[in-house]
């Protein structure tokens, strides 16, 4: 009796606890990749995120070793295809503990196990055996002595609920009372936890404009269409929020309370085809931002304002093996390769007013299929009603640029995108501007006035030296795009036309006779190592370069330099 006793209170204890700590935002990593990352690169992904809890939607043995010893929390999800034999037999239930849990503590931070994924609508007709399961794992977890440590549910989708507006009145689906009444009592029992997945994108779509897109994104909405509900008076200003106190209520109404809800998976797609206009670069990075914040701020919801809403972002990486419509493999923060769809800043809620984190690896430039009238007309706005701060585009500037339009176009797009995007700016600016992930700042043409020639400088900025490269084809003046490591191609595009077009005004180039060049197979590869930059092919067109070593010194600002022709 008193063990029992100090059971429950240990489990209140740490429910307390868990509440006074304030809410988490972790991500969900998937494997439907054709070329995974290896463990160890997905573990140094996460620290590089300040990323301490993740999903995975099975007990994947590599990754549970390569987490040991981070201090990450980790959900182990058990696969619908095991819940028939898992959900039959206790000793399926103990042997999947002892080979995918207790094999991998105390080192790796295991906390709960998700049960299946979404049984109840996925797979109906497995329904039955969902609780038997869960019930199953935890008796394995009590002979382990475990069941302190590591909490056992299951996902639901909010499908479960077939209104979810207005909250208040929501209610499960009838026909799922009985085992949904189950569930709550195990969860209430052993002191578990709600999972929710609850994907705005979904029901956003499938509501063919009932509602606005900003209540979708977190965005502010227009004060003549506020969301009541009208039973309770309390505004919802987005839909993530109605759809966690849904089943708030709906829990209520099958009489418990004092079950905290996780929400297990949430996000946007950053893609999808021709009829996906929604699954978007743009939205997917407003959501999840203004998610972040939204969770971080540990405001709660209208009907449980002091309760924190633990929150994991799906997903790591984009899947391209899942089946389904192109958005489906678009959900991702990374692509497989290690590169970031877009950026968030999973560690802080702190707003500056002006640059929302979330920016810093998405880009607004000038599309350069756009015409200068319209472009000019898209800068005028920027730098005067849209508030882009247009100070370094003006004549006389470094950034200047009289004879670029799209290279100033450019910049004032991006300036106003960085500062407006959270509360609702876009990068449109009537179809003249398009988002690029690459970073545009790590790579940056400078201005020299050492000689009235105005020699350019190419300096080289790298955050780090990661062995891979990509193509550019973006914008210069100020800012340019690059691949940040040691090997960098150049190919023909806005910086080598404008790197070109620098040469040809320098007075060397003018007495060699070389002012027209043809940029049609102009090709520049460079290497950096310790800092000295190595030219190691420009290309037929120009080679003569490489006999003034003096003047690629100026030209690159460099005092070390080595040079070399590498056919």
């Amino acid at each position: 009796m008193l063990l029992g006793i100090w059971k429950r209170g240990i489990v209140l204890l740490a429910f307390l606890l868990s509440n006074a700590l304030g809410s988490f935002v972790g991500i969900n990593i998937g494997t439907d990749i054709s070329n995974l990352p290896s463990a160890s690169t997905i573990v140094s992904i996460l620290q590089a995120q300040k990323i301490n809890h993740v999903r995975l939607f099975e007990a994947d043995h590599q990754l549970l070793t390569a987490l040991a010893n981070t201090g990450i929390e980790v959900i182990v999800g058990v696969p619908n295809d095991q819940l028939l034999q898992i959900g039959e037999s206790r000793s399926a239930a103990a042997d999947w503990i002892n080979k995918n849990i207790a094999a991998y503590l105390p080192g790796t931070n295991i906390t709960f196990i998700a049960v299946g994924n979404e049984v109840l609508t996925s797979i109906p007709n497995a329904a039955a055996l969902l609780v038997p399961a869960m019930q199953f794992i935890h008796s394995a977890l009590l002979a382990a002595n475990l069941d302190f440590q590591i909490h056992v549910s299951s996902p639901h989708s909010i499908n479960v609920i077939p209104q979810f507006f207005p909250p208040s009145t929501a209610t499960f689906n009838s026909t799922l009372n009985s085992i949904m009444y189950q569930y709550l009592q195990f969860l209430k029992n052993t002191g578990s936890s709600f999972m929710l997945n609850a994907q705005p994108y979904y029901s956003y779509t499938k509501a063919n404009g009932i509602y606005p897109i900003e209540y979708a994104l977190f965005r502010s909405l227009n004060p003549d269409n506020q969301i009541l509900d009208p039973n309770t008076l309390f505004s919802y200003t987005n839909m993530f929020d109605t759809m966690v106190d849904a089943v708030y209520y709906s829990i209520q109404a099958l009489n418990f309370s004092g079950i905290q809800i996780i929400v297990t998976q949430s996000g946007w797609p950053s893609s999808g085809g021709d009829n996906e206009s929604d699954a978007n670069v743009d939205n997917a990075l407003a959501y999840n931002t203004n998610l972040i914040h939204h969770v971080l701020n540990n405001s709660g919801t209208p009907s449980q304002p002091k309760m924190p809403i633990n929150t994991y972002i799906y997903e790591l990486f984009n899947e391209d093996l899942r089946p389904g419509p192109l958005s489906e493999k678009n959900w991702g923060i990374f692509f497989p390769n290690g590169t970031a769809v877009y950026s968030l800043n999973f560690a802080s809620a702190v707003d500056d007013g002006t640059i929302s984190s979330g920016l810093s690896g998405v880009f607004c430039v000038a599309n350069s299929n756009a015409n200068s009238r319209n472009l000019k007309q898209g800068l005028d706005w920027a730098c005067g009603p849209g508030g882009a701060n247009c100070s370094s585009i003006q004549p006389g500037q470094p950034c200047y640029e009289s004879d670029d339009l799209s290279a100033v176009a450019s910049y004032a797009y991006n300036d106003y995108y960085h500062r407006t995007q959270a509360s609702g700016g876009t990068c449109n600016f009537d179809n003249t501007a398009v988002i690029t992930t690459n970073d545009p700042t790590q790579l940056q043409i400078l201005r020299q006035a050492k000689d009235q020639h105005l020699a350019q400088a190419l300096v080289l900025v790298l955050k780090d030296f990661n062995h891979f490269h990509q193509d550019i084809s973006y914008w210069c003046c100020c800012h340019c795009s690059s691949a940040g490591d040691p090997l960098l191609r150049l190919r023909l595009g806005w910086l080598s036309y404008c790197f070109l077009k620098q040469l040809t005004k320098l007075s060397y180039f003018k007495k060699q006779r070389h002012g027209q060049l043809n940029l049609s197979h102009f090709y520049l590869t460079i290497l950096v190592h310790n800092s000295i930059i190595y030219v190691i092919n420009l290309g037929p067109t120009i080679s003569y370069i490489y006999k003034n070593v003096k003047l690629v010194r100026k030209l690159f600002g460099y005092d070390q330099f080595n040079s070399r022709i590498s056919r």
